[in-house]
């Protein structure tokens, strides 16, 4: 059927439809990290915003480490005891100089006798708090640092062992010869963690 004469013309088609993309097109290689904490705690922002300015106006790089590290998942900001601060404090050059962690201070029970430390972290258990200033030693937050020693001059900048969690001994595949990875198993016995990987009837033999 004939169109009539005074409708408008039928739109065509002329190509693929494209896709929007921003301003200053495609990045392929985009920066992958944090930029900003994930964290709503306000405590932890405020000091992200002090470092943030340090890291800045200062050339000195253990500010812009610092700020790194204040952006990281708790995951990647494991815990140190006492005994492993006091353990690298004790070392040659390092007499007298703050220790720095950016994640919490622990106790430990089975360190009896604690040297005078000055450690500054972002949070200290109550225990591993009160031993050290029972010892003489000082307990500093980040923003105290900052005025103390806003270039980092003077410290030592320590983190803990990320592989130290519980769900790190149950990486890769337990029961295959040279393998020392912790099972998720309920009991050692026949019925259990016995045919896939340990006969060729089962998947595979390792």
């Amino acid at each position: 059927p004939q169109s009539c004469p005074h409708s408008p013309p039928r739109a065509t088609r002329v190509g693929p439809m494209g896709i929007d993309i921003k301003a200053g097109g495609r990045k392929a290689t985009k920066k992958s990290g944090r930029t900003a904490p994930v964290s709503e705690n306000l405590y932890l922002r405020l000091i992200v915003k002090l470092y943030r300015f340090l890291a800045r106006r200062t050339d000195a790089k253990f500010n812009k480490v610092v700020l790194k590290r204040l952006f990281t998942s708790k995951t990647n900001r494991p815990p140190m005891s006492i005994k492993s601060i006091a353990k690298f404090m004790a070392r040659e050059g390092n007499e007298g100089k703050i220790a720095v962690v950016v994640g919490s201070v622990t106790d430990d029970v089975r360190f009896l006798d604690v040297p005078k430390l000055t450690v500054c972290a972002l949070r200290f258990t109550a225990t591993a708090r009160a031993r050290i200033v029972k010892a003489g030693g000082e307990c500093l937050t980040l923003d105290q640092l900052a005025l103390k020693s806003p270039l980092g001059e003077g410290t030592v900048l320590l983190r803990g062992c990320k592989s130290r969690r519980e769900s790190a001994k149950h990486f890769g595949a337990p029961g295959v010869p040279h393998s020392s990875v912790k099972p998720y198993v309920r009991s050692k016995g026949r019925k259990f963690e016995k045919a896939r990987g340990r006969r060729a009837s089962r998947g595979y033999r390792n």
